[in-house]
């Protein structure tokens, strides 16, 4: 369990299959980093992606960064704040494509302890795909609580 402040964040609002996820993140980040970098600002944290929903076929995404700072938004970017609060985290380490073992493991954790998930389930990306290999990529799945 983590006790979390909330943070200022940028975001992209996005609907898509879990098999064109690859396909939307990159595009959605580039323009985070466009809009934070046109305010002199950078990433303060991982990126991330908040799932509203877990339909494989129509994912309901929030692809975003965390900054120190709250930032404007213009266009697809919409500026928000990722929420303050008690958060149950599962550290996973391997593919991506095996991910949903952590949200299963985190989900058992939180029954077995009486908790009841509140808003989006969240992924922060510890390191780079493009530079880590799949096995060693480390992802913090993470689920506000009450």
């Amino acid at each position: 369990m983590q006790d979390r402040a909330a943070q200022p964040a940028l975001v992209v609002r996005r609907r898509a299959p879990l098999a064109q996820l690859s396909a939307v993140l990159g595009p959605a980040w580039g323009a985070i980093m466009a809009q934070a970098a046109a305010q002199g600002a950078s990433p303060a944290g991982p990126p991330f992606v908040a799932y509203h929903n877990m339909d494989w076929q129509d994912l309901d995404l929030e692809i975003g960064m965390p900054f120190a700072t709250a930032l404007r938004g213009a266009g697809d970017v919409q500026a928000t704040t990722l929420p303050a609060g008690p958060a149950a985290v599962c550290a996973y380490t391997g593919p991506y494509d095996h991910i949903g073992a952590a949200h299963d493991a985190l989900q058992q954790w939180l029954v077995a302890q009486s908790r009841q998930p509140v808003g989006p389930a969240y992924e922060f990306y510890l390191n780079d795909p493009v530079t880590t290999a799949p096995a060693a990529l480390r992802t913090n799945v993470l689920r506000m609580v009450r």
